[in-house]
């Protein structure tokens, strides 16, 4: 399990005193902490790996976001910190679909579901995040979406 990794890679990175990694895998930890609590009062529990890559996707987004933001405003120091953190979320993240997979996706789901028009664009988003949700980002593959059904 992913949850495992983490603890005992923050175990190692401890040991190392490696203050940089450990600090950023605290932050992963203590981000799916909130989530199990956010999860407590839930019927439907999600897999645990698949609550983690979730947690960590959305961190890494934040981080790219971040990272931007601290680049346009000169701020380098503290761009390099996030892509400290980013470069230590990405390591649990599994391997990210490329675009020519993304797209061959799509057009699967679109002849299994029988999509053809924007019309259908929920129903293809659906299906590809209950497929490859932990695989790609759901950002880009929106818009690979809508120029294949226009």
């Amino acid at each position: 399990m992913i949850r495992d990794t983490i603890k005992a890679e923050t175990v190692t990175a401890m040991k190392a005193k490696d203050k940089e990694r450990t600090a950023a895998l605290r932050l992963i930890s203590a981000k799916i902490k909130d989530r199990d609590i956010e999860q407590r009062t839930k019927d439907d529990v999600a897999d645990d790996d698949a609550l983690v890559i979730d947690v960590l996707q959305k961190m890494a987004k934040q981080r790219r976001e971040s990272i931007q933001m601290y680049e346009d405003g000169g701020r380098t120091e503290l761009a390099e910190q996030e892509k400290g953190e980013l470069a230590v979320i990405e390591e649990f993240l599994p391997q990210q679909m490329s675009e020519a997979e993304t797209k061959a996706a799509i057009e699967q789901i679109k002849a299994d579901t029988g999509a053809e028009g924007m019309k259908d664009m929920g129903k293809v988003m659906g299906e590809l995040k209950a497929r490859h949700g932990t695989q790609l980002d759901m950002g880009r593959a929106s818009g690979w979406v809508k120029e294949s059904l226009s």
